[in-house]
């Protein structure tokens, strides 16, 4: 990279980080204003609602707000070159236009990059925090229910050839009637019941006690019966969960891994844990073609300067935002395939990309 490159990527950087940080702070203090009553009702400190709450509502706002601002950010210091004459002169110097947008667009796969990690890992258990101050204090008159949702028993296919069976409480982490049959062909080969089933957190294992154990050859059978025996299975504590927030909270290998055994358990309705899972590559790669559009919308000096730009980089913004959330509607309210629904808005805007592109001055 040249020194023109480290220009154009550090001013970009510090203008999209600068402008960041200064709306979460608004975002902020705008919720610390609708929220003071229940802060003062939950009787927590400082402290307290800082660690328990804003250290997850913080990255979930600078996630929402995160490629929209790298759009505006872009507009808004290609603008300001564009009004001092700089593109014109390093176009003039005999440097291409492809040439001038190559750190643009290493600076939006840099932000792209830093959004996915975040996407599949930290934003999960920030909205883990957010949500759970919220449920307890927030939402407490409101019918949401953070454990189970009336759902305590529980039918799940753990193998090819094996179900389960298990009345849950999320809140003990503790089950009771526990069973597992193994089926092979149209018959029962193998079956296990257990009076109570508890999750060992030490060694991430199941604790069954009373258990009681038949193996079934024709007409023979042999039965064992164990105080205590410590299992592993496909199912962790939290795919027993069931609440409205459960795709937000995992990190994206556990919802890969939830979504799988919601598919072997024949639960319907998966299309919103799709639509979040392919969804967060989705938005990453929309960072990547927003400040591309953004470098060739602004990038004509204009009479309205950088005020023009910003209301173009609004108005598109606002498009494909509503795009987005047709697209989710489609899929969760209809017959739209996940993947497509998270990538319509991508799709659609690669052509205004192409269209921007064509008419950028060269």
């Amino acid at each position: 990279m040249k020194k023109l490159d480290w220009y154009i990527l550090k001013n970009l950087l510090v203008t999209f980080f600068y402008s960041l940080f200064l709306f979460t702070f608004i975002s902020v203090v705008i919720d610390i204003s609708e929220k003071t009553d229940n802060f003062v009702d939950s009787g927590l400190g400082f402290s307290q609602i800082v660690t328990q709450y804003y250290f997850g509502f913080i990255p979930h706002i600078l996630a929402l707000l995160f490629p929209l601002f790298v759009f505006l950010s872009t507009i808004f210091f290609t603008s300001k070159m564009a009004g001092r004459s700089e593109i014109v002169a390093i176009l003039a110097s005999g440097t291409s236009f492809n040439r001038f947008l190559r750190p643009f667009v290493f600076g939006g796969i840099i932000l792209a990059t830093l959004l996915w990690l975040g996407n599949r890992y930290v934003i999960p258990k920030a909205n883990a925090l957010r949500v759970s101050f919220q449920a307890n204090y927030v939402d407490k008159s409101s019918s949401y229910n953070p454990l189970v949702a009336n759902r305590n028993s529980l039918y799940l296919q753990i193998d090819p050839s094996s179900y389960a069976g298990i009345s849950y409480d999320t809140a003990s982490k503790t089950g009771t009637s526990f069973f597992i049959q193994h089926i092979v062909g149209n018959k029962v080969d193998y079956n296990l019941r257990a009076e109570t089933i508890r999750w060992d957190t030490a060694h991430n294992k199941w604790i069954l006690e009373n258990v009681i154990e038949r193996w079934i050859d024709g007409l023979k059978e042999r039965v064992v019966m164990t105080p205590t025996k410590t299992m592993s299975f496909s199912f962790k504590p939290l795919d027993l969960k069931r609440d409205e927030y459960t795709k937000d909270k995992l990190n994206t290998p556990d919802l890969d891994r939830f979504i799988k055994l919601e598919e072997q358990r024949g639960v319907e309705g998966l299309n919103a844990l799709k639509v979040e899972r392919h969804r967060r590559d989705a938005t990453p790669a929309a960072v990547i073609l927003l400040c591309f559009i953004g470098v060739v919308v602004s990038s004509r000096r204009v009479r309205g300067g950088s005020g023009f730009h910003l209301a173009i980089g609004f108005i598109a913004g606002a498009l494909f935002i509503l795009t987005d959330r047709f697209s989710t509607i489609f899929s969760t309210k209809g017959s739209l395939d996940p993947v497509l629904a998270a990538w319509t808005p991508n799709i659609i805007f690669s052509f205004v990309a192409l269209w921007f592109y064509k008419r950028a001055p060269k």
